[in-house]
């Protein structure tokens, strides 16, 4: 069994459809509601966001994100055994969203799974892999986040329809003798699930209930710039370090100023956060994995330095992974 589990490659990938603030402010306008790039700007720090074109799914764009992971890591799908898709929004009710992905790499065997913690959803990915490979279960993983929120908006919210985004980012995860995953705190609480949710299931055919997202930003303000701190001193407590020992903070793009407050709690210069929000909006599970492998690829992120990823979402889910990187 092996000692620890590592990152050895990272990918990330956004649909081609890039929608500005101005442009969404203008769809909007057709429908008589009233926003503006400086309006989003100031509220969210979002410019823009990404949508999939009709034909593409969370699984179209897993795969791309995991096709540039697996190659920095210098694998190929014959190496992966094991599969992990954090998303909401899965391209069926079932089979998961993973097994979809298996097959379009051209892969089987392996187990592969969706996890469905929403914003969470990467962090809880992350450390399910981590245990499967430290367990003796897998050598190499492909732990993905992707999502395509685009199709779960309402339009006729400006509160909520300017946040949100499609993207995708995947890691490889690997077995290792070196220290990789240092800690991970996971939390859910249940009764919280108003604040953030989209209330519709399928029955007989149909939906029922309302299948668009609902949101109380202020609740959801309040209740994640607190639990993200908590979290961030648990694994830093687990793994014997302090807040000076972190060389970056990625933490779930949903809001700058849900960053900038965390950041503030940690006592972390914004110098220390990687931020890419303002390029994709809330890509929900995908974000995490989407920033950090921005910041690898900028040359910002660099081997041996200290990572702490944060996430908190619907459910009320929310947690942190500690990354020797």
């Amino acid at each position: 069994m092996a000692k620890y589990a590592r990152i050895t490659g990272t990918g990330s990938y956004l649909p081609p459809r890039r929608i500005t603030n101005d442009e969404l402010a203008a769809e909007l306008a057709q429908r008589g509601i009233e926003t503006s790039n400086e309006w989003i700007v100031e509220r969210t720090g979002i410019h823009a966001r990404h949508f999939v074109a009709a034909d593409q799914f969370a699984s179209d764009i897993g795969v791309e994100a995991a096709r540039r992971a697996m190659e920095a890591a210098g694998a190929g799908p014959e190496d992966i055994d094991l599969i992990i898709v954090a998303t909401s929004t899965p391209d069926m009710v079932f089979p998961s969203t993973a097994a979809i992905v298996q097959h379009k790499l051209g892969m089987a065997g392996c187990p592969a799974f969706d996890v469905q913690a929403v914003c969470s959803g990467f962090v809880y990915a992350l450390t399910v892999g981590d245990a499967m490979i430290r367990a003796g279960n897998a050598k190499r993983a492909l732990i993905i986040g992707a999502e395509v929120f685009s199709r779960l908006l309402d339009f006729n919210d400006r509160t909520t329809c300017v946040l949100f985004g499609d993207g995708a980012g995947a890691v490889v995860l690997e077995a290792s003798d070196e220290p990789g995953i240092l800690a991970s705190d996971l939390h859910a609480d249940g009764k919280h699930v108003g604040i953030l949710c989209v209330p519709g299931h399928v029955s007989g055919g149909q939906v029922l209930g309302d299948p668009l997202l609902k949101m109380d930003g202020q609740a959801v303000f309040k209740l994640a710039v607190g639990v993200l701190e908590k979290a961030a001193r648990a694994v830093l407590d687990k793994a014997s370090l302090t807040e000076s020992d972190v060389d970056w903070l990625i933490p779930h793009q949903a809001n700058i100023r849900i960053m900038q407050s965390t950041a503030r709690k940690l006592h972390l210069p914004m110098e220390k956060v990687v931020v890419t929000v303002q390029d994709h909006g809330n890509t929900s599970a995908a974000s995490i994995p989407l920033a950090l492998d921005v910041a690898v690829r900028k040359g910002d992120v660099q081997k041996g330095q200290n990572l702490l990823l944060e996430g908190v979402g619907g459910g009320f889910t929310w947690g942190a992974v500690l990354v020797k990187y």
